[in-house]
């Protein structure tokens, strides 16, 4: 699990329902018909924007942000080095008894044991790539919609609010309930939108880079480990991937 998504999240929180305490009481900040529209709005016009099966699988991506990422091009460039020299000494079958944790690099593995053509192989990863870059990018600009949907809702529910304020001026008890929903709702929309919607959809963005980087490097690892090139050619032709602070890495 990724403790910075979890500590923000209930640092974000905790920081805005302390200032709250520390000025008066939470139940004033409670307004469940601000609530409602703010949130159950937001839900509704993600999905008239989207088909209902896109937003659950969305939804389903959103849980990478809780997740540490499981590609490193790091440690796949130092295991596709180690696999060049078995691979060089031993020849390619030799590879199939190796244990890979990286998926992605297993499968590559395992078509080059298999014997199938680099061209072939290299086609097959990329478009496993592509799907990847697709299901991530539907679920960063669904996350990106709600994070501007939000504060809109908001909007919306501070106009009702008013409304409803300036039909009942002849009646003060009605007008606080109604100024409470035209100022919560803008408050909530703000809260969603910045502290969940819009985080989550940046640190998608963020972890689908690193994953599409950890698996450009296995595509050309497994190209030149195919082809048979020495380990130094594989180090340099990886490593020229990684931002300069990262390419300390020994070849095996």
């Amino acid at each position: 699990m990724d403790l910075a998504t979890v500590l923000g999240i209930v640092l974000g929180f905790g920081l805005v329902i302390g200032s709250i305490l520390i000025g008066g009481s939470l139940s004033a900040f409670v307004d469940i018909p601000s609530l409602l529209i703010v949130f159950g709005g937001t839900i509704a016009s993600t999905l008239t924007a989207e088909k209902l099966p896109r937003v659950v699988g969305a939804i389903k991506v959103a849980k990478n942000a809780f997740r540490v990422p499981s590609g490193d091009a790091v440690a796949s460039i130092k295991r596709i080095l180690e696999l060049s020299q078995i691979a060089r000494k031993e020849g390619l079958l030799a590879l199939e008894n190796e244990k890979i944790d990286d998926e992605f690099l297993g499968k590559g593995v395992r078509m080059a044991v298999d014997g199938l053509p680099p061209e072939q192989i290299r086609e097959t990863l990329q478009a496993e790539l592509v799907s990847m870059k697709r299901r991530h990018s539907r679920g960063q600009k669904l996350f990106k919609f709600m994070g501007a949907t939000a504060p809109s809702m908001g909007m919306i529910g501070t106009l009702i609010g008013l409304v409803q304020m300036l039909q009942a001026l002849d009646d003060p008890s009605s007008i606080g309930p109604a100024m409470a929903v035209a100022l919560l709702t803008t408050m909530y929309g703000a809260i969603f939108a910045f502290m969940i919607f819009n985080p989550i959809a940046e640190k998608l963005e963020r972890y689908g880079a690193e994953e599409t980087a950890n698996m450009t490097v296995i595509i050309e690892g497994i190209d030149a480990l195919v082809k048979g090139q020495h380990a130094t050619v594989i180090k340099e032709k990886l490593e020229a991937r990684l931002p300069p602070q990262l390419r300390q890495i020994e070849a095996a």
